[in-house]
């Protein structure tokens, strides 16, 4: 299905749940659009969850369902939601930034009843038959993801470097107190040195930190995602992130994921640690890309 597709076409043929709109309600509306949150099994969890909660603009959402799988969707409005309002809303911070918190509300929300595949951020479909569509043609993938999540959370695990902190713990040595000889010029050099080697030591400390994890965490985990490192705002905390790692983990292991890691940085002054989580598994469940405007 192209990007063309996912603009145009006919009216919904298959809407499910309780709370599903007829084929000639909104999502047959030339002047509406179908915003898709997630994708699950279909059944009362999720048909339950749509009626709990509410998409942008107050939308109401529902099901739309094939092949014993549905979308979690709403029908918004086509001239703010389509294709061109989408880019422009995507260019605007503020309204990009509003429009995630209400994507990952809703998913962490259907989470919480049932498992769901998060689909990427803004993806849209002309109507509800071009995702009825996605869901026969992607019925073996989405299928299959699903099972694989089934019982399953993500934790992030975060190393940090921080060389002013280590430095701060522990200061170098006054050159110009060992050596009254010493001058100025050659105390300051000889600072210069014992930073660079101590950042230098700290940076191989928190690599050898990060190589442990996955060890640590042998036998606890069911996948593992290296992510780029975070940088700038993105990054919290003091320090330089050097590894930004995702695991997806049975939701009765997440004590014991903790426990296997702590005070692993303990003896690395400059090294910290960072465990997030438990969080909806989006690392591991984003669904192939088929149709749908992103």
């Amino acid at each position: 299905m192209s990007d063309t597709d996912a603009v145009t076409g006919p009216a919904a043929d298959a809407v499910t749940g309780p709370a599903a709109a007829p084929a000639t309600g909104p999502a047959a509306d030339p002047g509406h659009v179908t915003y898709v949150y997630a994708i699950g099994r279909a059944g009362t969890p999720l048909d339950e969850a749509a009626r709990r909660l509410v998409g942008p603009a107050e939308s109401p959402l529902r099901t739309v369902g094939a092949d014993g799988l549905a979308a979690l969707v709403s029908s918004l409005p086509a001239d703010a939601y389509g294709a061109d309002g989408m880019r422009a809303r995507m260019e605007d911070l503020a309204e990009l930034e509003a429009l995630a918190r209400t994507h990952h509300a809703t998913v962490e929300a259907a989470y919480a009843s049932t498992t769901v595949l998060p689909m990427r951020l803004a993806t849209v479909y002309l109507d509800d038959t071009r995702v009825v569509e996605m869901l026969r043609e992607r019925s073996g993938d989405l299928g299959a993801l699903l099972s694989s999540l089934e019982g399953q959370v993500e934790l992030g695990v975060k190393v940090y470097a921080d060389p002013s902190a280590a430095t701060a713990r522990s200061p170098g040595p006054d050159v110009a107190a060992a050596d009254p000889a010493a001058g100025p010029g050659r105390a300051y050099l000889q600072r210069r040195r014992t930073q660079r080697r101590d950042r230098r030591d700290i940076y191989r400390a928190a690599g050898a930190v990060a190589a442990q994890v996955p060890e640590r965490l042998a036998g606890l985990v069911r996948a593992r995602v290296a992510h780029r490192p975070q940088q700038g705002e993105l990054a919290s905390g003091a320090g330089e992130n050097i590894a930004n790692d995702a695991y997806l983990v049975p939701a009765e292991q997440v004590r014991e994921f903790r426990r296997a890691l702590a005070g692993l940085s303990d003896a690395a002054p400059g090294v910290r640690v960072e465990i997030t989580g438990p969080w909806v598994p989006y690392s591991f469940a984003t669904p192939p890309r088929s149709g749908g405007t992103t």
